[in-house]
Order: structure tokens, then sequence, then C-alpha cells
């Protein structure tokens, strides 16, 4: 057996146990999914073959009106995400007194439990004793108790608002990393050359942070297209439906009616948007990176 030949085995024989574990973990419900996808599986004993009828069910006036309100729920809370973590990353970048304090503070919001968080912000929403509501009265911009959740526009900028708490830490600590990548000497000529703040910013920081703002906005994408503990802690889709995701309607749809067939054409449905995202990305990325292009 030739020493290449060789290698060839042993470097198959390391990537066996991820090879394995990806086939468990990830193709295996994935297509176990798809397949269940075509059958009208519920609680019933017996499963049949309907091929496409749940893809035709879920394309409806009432499901578009899902997919849309997934695509702006997921759009504004990531977009917020990143500029704000832009604007944090660069304030805590700056030569300030204490700023390693600044930097600790930072992280509360994505070291605490995710669910202690949306409890949190959901007290802070209610009518009665929420702080929100009793500050608006205090100040005298509201004549009684709001309820935020209650109503289908505060209830939806509530959970966006609650999403981008919990987000913004980590976009600002992987944007602050890549400022600090930048060499210095960047900074230096242009301050040599009279550019003041604004001009640094759009005409360095900014471009070279391009890549890690992409990989980051496509990670958090993912994330908030998928987000459920957030929807469902606080309005669990309502109200009359007007916070549901995609993913909060593959769960009342499978887990909550039931209809595991059709909830397993929604959650392809999901995986089918989510594949689109990452081939633009990766097209993207490609385009910024010409060397790799083959």
């Amino acid at each position: 057996m030739s020493v290449q030949r060789s290698a060839f085995i042993f470097a198959w024989i390391l990537l066996l146990p991820a090879v394995l574990y990806v086939l468990a973990i990830v193709a295996y419900p994935l297509v176990d999914t798809f397949i269940l996808s075509f059958t009208d599986a519920s609680l019933k004993k017996t499963t049949n073959w309907v091929g496409w009828v749940n893809y035709e069910k879920i394309f409806n006036a009432t499901f578009a009106e899902v997919i849309f309100r997934t695509f702006v729920w997921t759009f504004f809370s990531v977009a917020l995400k990143m500029v704000i973590g832009t604007f944090g990353a660069c304030m805590l970048n700056a030569a300030v007194p204490g700023r390693s304090l600044f930097r600790l503070l930072t992280m509360p919001p994505w070291i605490v439990p995710m669910a202690i968080g949306i409890f949190m912000w959901g007290w802070m929403y209610n009518g009665q004793f929420g702080m929100i509501s009793g500050l608006l009265q205090r100040f005298g911009l509201v004549d009684g108790p709001v309820a935020f959740l209650a109503y289908g526009s505060t209830a939806f900028w509530g959970t966006i608002i609650t999403d981008v708490w919990i987000g913004v830490p980590l976009v600002t600590i992987y944007f602050l990393a890549a400022i600090q990548s930048i060499p210095k000497d960047l900074y230096e000529a242009a301050w040599t050359d009279g550019a003041g703040r604004w001009y640094r910013f759009r005409r360095i920081t900014l471009p070279l942070m391009v890549p890690a703002i992409i990989t980051m906005s496509m990670l958090s994408l993912i994330a908030t297209f998928n987000s459920f503990d957030i929807i469902w802690i606080l309005t669990q889709g309502g109200p009359s439906g007007e916070t549901t995701t995609m993913i909060i309607d593959t769960y009342q749809t499978a887990i909550g009616s039931k209809k595991y067939g059709e909830g397993a054409a929604r959650a392809v449905l999901i995986c089918i948007f989510l594949s689109l995202f990452c081939f633009a990305y990766f097209r993207v990325t490609r385009r910024l990176n010409p060397e790799k292009r083959a």
C-alpha cells in the first residue's frame, strides 16, 4: 500500500467520528422530517402517504402573512443588533477612563439565562405593575396603564426589543475584536493627514469591518429566524397571531395541534429559507475574497 493511500485512509479514520455525528444528529433527522412532510402523520395509529397535500395547505394567505411577519421580525432584529453593536464596539474601543468596566457591563444581557431575561422584559411590559408603563404614567405621557403585550403592534415591537437586548452584547464584543485587529498605522496615517473621527470611521473602520459584519449578520440571521424562546415566553404568538413567526407556527401545528405531517412541511420550508440565506452568504464571502475563487 502506497504512502499516499495510507495517509488517505488514516485521514478518513480521523474524520469518521465527526461524519457519524453529522449523519446521526443532522442528516438523519433532516431526511426523516422531509419524508414525514409527505404523510398525514398525527396521533392516529395509521400514517398514510399524502404527497404534496401538506405543502398545498400551507401556501395560503394566512401562512403568507406568517412568512412576511417572520422576515420583517428578522430584518429589524438583525439590523438593530448590527447598528447598535457597531456603535457600542466603537465606544468601547475609545480611549476613555474605565473602558474595561464598560466592557464588563455589556455582558450581563448575554450571560443571564435567556428565560430569566425574557421574563424580566415580560414584567416590564406588564400594564399594571410594569416599569415601562409606570414611567410613562409618571411623566404624563399616557393617561393609564399600557399593556404592551396585549396589542399586536406593541407586542411585535416588544419582542424585537427583547431579542435585540439579548443579542447586542455578543455582536458588540465580536465587532470590538474586529476593530482591534485593524492596524493602528492606518489610523495614525489618517490622523497625520488631518482626517477626523467620522472620516476615519467611514474610510478605515467600516470598510475593514465588512467581513466581520457579514459573518455576524449571517449568524444572527439564522439564530433570529429560528428564535422561539422570546416570542413564546412573551406572547405565545399572540395577540391574535400578530407575533406568530414561522417557527412558532410550526410548533403550534406539530406539537399543539398534533399534526406532525403538516408541521414537518413547515419545518422543511424553514430549512429551505435558511439554506438560501447560507448560499447567499457564501456567494458574498467569495466575492470579498477573490483569491478563494476556484
